[in-house]
């Protein structure tokens, strides 16, 4: 099982890697680059830079508050029939 553990690690830091360096270039170097040049062809529009991550964001806090919810409230019944 531990070589099965680090194939997941090495894909989900791979991964967060190059969400990370597409990112960075999107929002830091992009600006920078003429409008014309073929590099914007491969990249969102600049308004896509802030909305994405702010729905990611709430998406998690909403998976996170209805996670932690659940847990309470699982935890309350239990409580009560004991």
């Amino acid at each position: 099982m531990e070589m099965g553990d680090k194939a997941v690690g090495l894909v989900l830091t791979m991964t967060s890697l190059s969400i990370f360096t597409y990112y960075t270039f999107w929002v830091i170097i992009l600006p920078f680059v003429d409008d014309d040049h073929f590099v914007h062809k491969y990249f969102l529009p600049q308004e896509y830079a802030i909305f994405i991550p702010v729905f990611a964001g709430v998406v998690l806090l909403s998976f996170l508050s209805i996670f932690v919810g659940l847990v309470m409230l699982k935890s309350k019944k239990k409580k009560k029939t004991t």
